[in-house]
């Protein structure tokens, strides 16, 4: 019998070898073919049931969103949920529009508006806006960092603060469109580091700072040349700069070294006579000093370092005193010509510079500055002992009780301060159009200073430190008229308060056995000295307070100085 096609038996398999593994097993109903679109393509596909929320007018969707409708797609992973809010927005640590922009006002001077770069964090700085024109390959790196440590240098070398280096530094490099430049002063080196992106090696270069020399009529000239870099009206090109960078360092000091020596010998006798003395005293404090000054200048030619050009410098002024009391000479105060020769010794540069980069956050600078200042003055000290020690043992009868306070030559006293001023001046080698500004705010300050320790008794410290703030003040004011350093105008003028009587008291009373009187002394000059070099410092800052310092758009308060707030 012949089975018919169709029949059961032709519907059972050969073998369970010939049914497939996903073949549907008897009794379950084999599904429709679906189309490839409802097939779930990704883990994160919206479930079945869940409809999609359209999509509203706004940032794009994510893109790849497949073959699905407009209303089905997926929106990015950075676009805003349905239930954000812009008028309900959470706060955010950027704002939407961005950090605030700095702006600096081109009519500040170029020191105001540096400091205000250094004194601001680093990701608020703004972008450099290059004043000074280059190629398109950009500007020479190499040499506009070279450029800028030989400036540096020269200001350093000067005398000039620690953060005013780093404002002419940082003025050049953003002049010639150097971006991200962190320039670091000490006291003997000058580095800077430029970093041209977040992916490229940072460049950095350093100087180092050998010899120094008291000259303001290159500081001047130096500022003059960063004056014109900084300046959009005038084309400054790196060839220029340095060609004008030569002449600053070959031109000769305005003063010749006699002219220097009788400039020391009038500042000795001036001070003579601002203590109490009269003609005679004058001349010889003026011949005591110029041969001290002598003496320095041939033990300098001869290598030995400063500390011993000190000594010897302080001796022949302390000789003559010792030498007109053994003499008895009525009519001469020898403490008045001994005190000469010490205000013309004594660091007041250096001491002001020291406490300057200490209050403006220099520490390390400072340190090293205040270590030379007690070096120069310890050479002071060992000289005028030596020569104090001697005439003791010769029989001299020097008097720590002959306190010299003139109430009677007021009109004296201010001439004779002014001329103080003018001779040291003229040591400083400051530039003729200086000296009669200086020499006026050194007699002002002189005013002051009398008025209220002599007139109205208040503490000699105090009226030290008012006197030096109004010259710090004044000094600050005749800069920004002549953009210039404000050294010129303050140093030479604080001369009239330096402690020259209170020192040589103190170094009398050690000399003569009675250590606690001249300790107390010696004190009173320290504070009187730190009262001057604080008081410039305040006057100083007093006086940015009430000029036009560039900040944010606003008007941003002006940022401090300090970098830390002390923990």
């Amino acid at each position: 019998m012949v089975a018919e096609p169709g029949g059961p038996e032709d519907q059972k398999p050969q073998s369970d070898e010939a049914r497939s593994a996903f073949v549907p097993p008897a009794g379950v109903g084999r599904r429709t073919s679906v189309s490839e679109d409802d097939q779930p393509t990704s883990e994160f596909a919206i479930p079945t049931g869940l409809a999609a929320e359209p999509q509203g007018p706004g940032p794009a969707s994510a893109s790849g969103s497949g073959s699905a409708s407009g209303s089905d797609t997926i929106g990015s992973a950075f676009a805003p949920p349905s239930t954000y809010s812009a008028q309900h927005a959470p706060p955010a640590f950027t704002p939407a529009h961005g950090s605030p922009m700095i702006r600096l006002t081109k009519e500040a001077p170029w020191q105001d508006r540096m400091r205000t770069m250094l004194r601001m964090p680093v990701a608020e700085r703004p972008a450099p806006e290059p004043v000074q024109k280059h190629d398109e390959a950009g500007p020479a790196v190499p040499r506009v960092l070279d450029l800028t440590l030989r400036i540096g240098e020269l200001l350093l070398a000067g005398g000039e603060g620690a953060e005013d280096v780093e404002a002419a530094m940082f003025a050049v490099t953003r002049s010639y469109g150097l971006d991200r430049c962190e320039p670091t002063v000490t006291f003997t080196l000058l580095s800077i580091s430029h970093q041209p992106s977040l992916v490229d090696d940072p460049v950095t270069a350093s100087r180092t700072v050998r010899r120094r020399g008291t000259d303001y009529t290159r500081l001047a000239a130096v500022f003059r040349l960063i004056d014109d870099i900084t300046a959009e009206d005038v084309d400054v090109s790196l060839e220029e700069a340095y060609r004008r960078l030569a002449e600053i360092r070959r031109n000769r000091h305005p003063y010749s070294g006699w002219v220097l020596t009788l400039a020391g010998g009038g500042l000795a006798g001036a001070a003579s006579v601002l203590v109490g003395g009269g003609a005679l005293v004058f001349v010889v404090a003026a011949i005591g000093a110029m041969l001290g000054d002598r003496l320095a200048w041939l033990c300098a030619g001869r290598g030995l370092p400063e500390f011993y050009q000190f000594v010897v410098a302080a001796m022949p002024p302390a000789a003559m005193g010792v030498a007109l009391t053994l003499t008895h000479w009525s009519d001469v105060r020898p403490s008045a010509v001994i005190t000469g020769g010490l205000f013309a010794l004594l660091p007041g540069r250096a001491l002001v510079a020291g406490v300057q980069d200490g209050l403006t956050g220099y520490y390390i600078t400072a340190a090293a500055r205040l270590l030379e200042v007690m070096y120069l003055f310890i050479g002071i000290v060992v000289g005028v002992l030596l020569v104090l020690y001697m005439g003791l043992q010769l029989g001299a009868q020097l008097n720590p009780e002959t306190r010299f306070v003139a109430h009677d030559r007021p009109v004296v006293q201010i001439l004779a301060s002014m001329a103080l001023c003018l001779a040291f001046a003229i040591l400083l080698q400051q530039d003729r159009s200086t000296v009669l500004a200086v020499t006026l705010n050194g007699g002002v300050a002189w005013v002051i200073y009398g008025a209220m320790a002599r007139t109205g008794n208040i503490s000699p410290v105090l009226a030290t430190a008012t006197a030096a703030g109004l010259v710090g003040l004044f000094g600050q004011l005749f800069s920004r008229y002549r953009y210039t350093s404000s050294l010129p105008f303050i140093t030479a003028a604080i001369g009239p308060l330096l402690p020259g009587s209170a020192t040589y008291f103190g170094l009398l009373g050690v000399a003569q056995g009675n250590v606690n009187a001249g300790l107390a002394s010696l004190s009173t000059a320290v504070a009187t000295a730190l009262a001057i070099a604080i008081g410039v410092n305040l006057g100083s800052e007093i006086s940015r307070l009430f000029m036009r310092v560039p900040g944010a758009v606003g008007g941003a308060n002006r940022r401090a100085a300090k970098r830390t707030r002390g923990f």
